[in-house]
């Protein structure tokens, strides 16, 4: 076993992908921030299907529209069962919202959709921890990911998104 030490101003200084690893790590070891015999989140896979039903049902509001595409994004999936995980601050700039609180708003219409077609009020699209992160399952960003291609096609036949072509 080796260990590193590291002090608060390298880790602030480190790359992002550096300090959302080094996130993940010490979440991992930790688990989850819950009390005890408080239930966990119920997060629920994101069919391609639900997920094109989502996208109608939020289309009114564009700022959520932006951020559920924003979680198609690529990201680090850890955990037993795994899950994607992002930082809020990302998700907020990424949709190019003015603060947190906007973006808390859209997730939850999001969820609340999600709760909508899935005809369970306790299934979540996504979770958050008091960290400042959203997760989603890896199913679910794959669902959210294949239907931006599939809209991107529509669009421009012929040519192959980028991310298709790997």
């Amino acid at each position: 076993m080796t260990s590193i030490l590291l002090d608060a101003q390298q880790i602030q200084n480190a790359p992002a992908p550096v300090r959302l690893w080094l996130e993940q790590q010490v979440s991992a070891v930790l688990g989850p921030r819950s009390a005890p015999g408080a239930s966990l989140p119920r997060l629920v896979a994101c069919t391609e299907a639900q997920a094109a039903n989502l996208l109608n049902r939020i289309r009114q509001a564009p700022s959520a529209v932006e951020v559920f595409f924003g979680l198609a994004h690529p990201e680090i999936s850890f955990g037993e069962p795994p899950v994607v995980t992002f930082r809020l601050l990302d998700l907020q700039r990424r949709a190019g919202l003015e603060n947190i609180t906007k973006l808390l708003e859209c997730l939850d219409l999001i969820n609340r959709a999600f709760a909508e077609i899935c005809g369970d009020p306790a299934a979540r699209f996504c979770d958050f921890d008091a960290a400042g992160h959203c997760s989603i399952l890896p199913a679910t960003q794959g669902s959210i990911a294949a239907m931006w291609k599939a809209i991107i096609a529509a669009e421009r036949p012929g040519v192959v998104p980028i991310a298709a072509a790997e």
